[in-house]
């Protein structure tokens, strides 16, 4: 079912709270989509976070990132840690919005809107899958275009080339692939340059397109989704799960103490 676009006055956006070194929005998942869809229909420049224990760590190493993160339209508890996390520190039970799921919902609801999209970054053999499957599962939706970026930093002329083709093909979402913190910092440079609502999806794309499995239903509701992605590739992600997680709790723990000063 389609959501019913509304706008939501300034007054009523929904509110921030920091965990670690990461300010959250606290909104329903309805109410996020519904604010997606919005700034997308009146072409407002925007970007998304969907935030985890490995962002938020790298943003305590790096104050120049999390403020990029930060100034994010919005910045969503993708993580269930972060999840648990505001549920401590400030007795929120925040629905955990993660592009894992916001990614297949906005493609159908811009194909009932008449919306259209932009898929910028991952492979091309990816992206190839993404445009197979939004010819399969959504007919009527319009693939404005897709770009797999070269593995390295763009030229200026490159930069400015990428800008043009995703402001003249006319997107209202921008769906950016390229992996945190890469896709954040390329958001946060560019995001006032672009008439389009981009959204930093990262790995959900791959999975959603189903070039990957994601962990099962039982695992997510768990918060054991990294221990899948663990047993899929232990030597790429065990020291940094296991480096990055010792250092979330650490840091929620010392705010945890500092808030109950």
């Amino acid at each position: 079912m389609l959501l019913r676009v509304m706008s939501t006055p300034q007054s009523q956006l929904p509110v921030r709270k920091k965990v670690v070194s990461l300010e959250m929005i606290l909104a329903s998942y309805r109410l996020f989509i519904g604010e997606v869809l919005q700034a997308a229909h009146q072409r407002q420049p925007g970007y998304v976070c969907f935030a985890n224990a490995h962002m938020a760590v790298e943003a305590m190493r790096d104050p120049s990132f999390a403020q990029m993160v930060n100034a994010a339209t919005w910045t969503t508890a993708d993580g269930v840690p972060l999840v648990w996390a505001l549920r401590l520190l400030y007795g929120f039970r925040q629905e955990r919005i993660t592009g894992l799921d916001v990614l297949p919902t906005l493609l159908q609801e811009a194909a009932g809107h008449n919306l259209s999209i932009y898929f910028y970054g991952s492979t091309p053999e990816v992206l190839e899958r993404s445009a197979d499957f939004c010819r399969l599962h959504h007919p009527s939706l319009v693939v404005a275009g897709m770009y797999a970026p070269p593995f390295r930093p763009l030229t200026v002329d490159e930069e400015a080339d990428v800008i043009e083709r995703i402001r003249s093909s006319g997107a209202s979402l921008v769906f950016v692939a390229l992996g945190c913190p890469k896709q954040e910092k390329w958001m946060a440079t560019l995001s006032n340059r672009i008439p389009a609502v981009l959204l930093g999806v990262g790995g959900a794309l791959p999975v959603t397109m189903g070039v990957q499995k994601r962990a099962p239903r039982w695992m997510q509701l768990a918060g054991l989704e990294w221990l899948y992605r663990l047993l899929q590739e232990p030597r790429r992600l065990f020291l940094r799960y296991f480096i990055t997680n010792t250092l979330f709790l650490y840091y929620l723990i010392k705010q945890w103490i500092q808030i109950r000063r």
